[in-house]
């Protein structure tokens, strides 16, 4: 049996890191890990082959070398996903597919001739057994969740490290909080399932036999959902592997912001090698995280919790929404203030919208305010339902934070705020390569030269050398970093 992996084009986003990439000279922020991991649940004498999109184009050639073509993605690679299909049918490819869209949405794609859906683990062996038998179904499903103890390490073998900036693993899966927009606890519910600490470490020395050095991002949409594991089990065992192997890795996760009550976990990550975690504060609004079920932001000074964060030496990466019915007027200047008051340089803020089956998605529906689908990109100024404020005046005043925060003043002061404020962990060898030097002097001309954003580069460039030199691969790494979010939202802008 001969199986194609087809990973979808992911389009210009906020996380997509496509002008940043381009300074190191990666093609890819990160692997498909999702298909890599079914990879290594199919029959070990199959023929296997990757194609992601976002290394190379999707060729006829190996459409018509397999026998299935087994597709994963999002609901952002969805225009993506529908020219893969017809680029399938067209050659007489049977389709597999699987992953987050399609278990969202799976009757929008009529031309699919298997949908393996919900977790691999539980439906994969249903799908191989009846094809086998040659009386393989148009759908599998499931309502329970997959044990992830026995998942096994993703086939590295079948991509090029070249091409990706970061490799990517996952240790759990599920989330103990019921925000009313998120669709994770839907896809893999409440209670966080993990994987025990062999698999993690087993994980890590493939990535290390494989020559990888450098970033390493743990997926896991909270990584700290079990806290008594994490620092008993993981945390320790990823301490002792990085020393024997002199730390070869950086890491970066996802959490919720009651990280900064616990100082004994936030100095375990620091050892282990985290330096940076996204957290999502969504608003200011006391009103507004009420609304939305955020229980763990309620009540809190959350800009001095980020501020521990960081000075615990874990950047602290945040999302933000606007949108939210309780939202005032005044929404928008406050959230662009509490942007830069805290530092956060990577400020990822969104429009609300209403994933298929989340709480918010069926609260819309029951009040007829659902408009349309989810695209899966909160930035690209597309809502999914009506709001209570007036449209034109969301859509405006989202607008004039995007211009704010990513204005070159203001990103700069923020990065300057964030170098103050941030004890740098301990390094690794990760940091010296040749594409960081290649990417300081791409920075210089594209940024110092012919950017617009030139004296404020200058000015933190100087700044960081007299005052904090330890911190300079990091503070040109953010002016990079302000570069593509500038580029993505200024496109947004123009495509209104």
């Amino acid at each position: 049996m001969k199986v194609l992996f087809v990973y979808p084009r992911y389009p210009d986003t906020f996380w997509s890191f496509k002008h940043a990439l381009k300074f190191i000279s990666k093609k890819a922020s990160l692997p498909p890990l999702g298909l890599l991991t079914v990879a290594a649940m199919l029959p070990k004498h199959w023929e296997k082959r990757l194609a992601d999109l976002n290394v190379a184009d999707l060729e006829d050639d190996d459409i018509q070398w397999a026998d299935y073509v087994f597709i994963s993605a999002m609901s952002i690679q969805s225009e993506s996903v529908k020219t893969i299909i017809q680029q399938c049918k067209r050659l007489g490819t049977k389709i597999v597919a699987g992953g987050p869209l399609f278990t969202a949405r799976h009757e929008e794609f009529t031309d699919v001739d298997h949908f393996v859906l919900n977790e691999a683990e539980i439906t994969l062996p249903l799908f191989l057994e009846d094809l086998k038998n040659g009386i393989a179904k148009h759908i599998y499903t499931t309502d329970k969740w997959a044990d992830i103890g026995t998942t096994p390490t993703p086939l590295w073998e079948l991509i090029n490290f070249k091409h990706y900036a970061t490799m990517n693993l996952q240790y759990s899966r599920g989330c103990p909080y019921d925000c009313d927009f998120c669709d994770i606890t839907v896809l893999y519910g409440h209670k966080p399932r993990t994987k025990i600490k062999d698999q993690v470490i087993a994980e890590l020395e493939s990535f290390f036999i494989s020559g990888w050095r450098g970033p390493v991002f743990f997926v896991d949409d909270n990584f700290i959902g079990n806290k008594g594991k994490v620092k008993k089990e993981i945390l320790p065992a990823i301490i002792e592997w990085m020393n024997k192997r002199k730390h070869p890795f950086v890491f970066h996760t996802e959490a919720s912001i009651n990280i900064a009550d616990d100082e004994e976990l936030m100095s375990l990550m620091v050892q282990a090698g985290f330096d940076a975690v996204f957290i999502g504060i969504e608003s200011p609004n006391e009103d507004s995280l009420i609304e939305c079920g955020k229980v763990t932001n309620k009540n809190r000074d959350m800009i001095a919790s980020v501020k521990k964060i960081q000075q615990f030496g874990l950047q602290v990466q945040g999302g933000f929404i606007v949108g939210f019915d309780n939202d005032p007027a005044s929404i928008f200047e406050r959230l662009s203030a509490f942007i830069q008051e805290s530092g956060i340089a990577t400020a990822m803020v969104g429009l609300l919208n209403a994933p298929k089956g989340t709480k918010l998605y069926k609260r819309l529906h029951s009040e007829g305010r659902l408009v349309k689908s989810f695209t899966g990109d909160n930035t690209d100024f597309s809502i999914n339902f009506v709001p209570k404020m007036n449209r034109d005046a969301l859509i405006e005043g989202y607008k004039n934070i995007l211009k704010n925060i990513y204005s070159p003043k203001q990103y700069y002061a923020r990065v300057k705020e964030l170098l103050k404020n941030y004890k740098q962990p301990r390094m690794g060898s990760y940091n010296f390569k040749f594409s960081r030097l290649m990417a300081l002097y791409k920075s210089m001309l594209l940024l110092g030269v012919i950017g617009k954003e030139r004296y404020q580069y200058w000015k933190l460039f100087i700044w960081t050398l007299i005052r904090h030199p330890r911190l300079f691969p990091l503070a040109i790494t953010l002016s990079i970093y302000g570069f593509h979010f500038r580029r993505v939202f200024e496109q947004n802008i123009a495509n209104l």
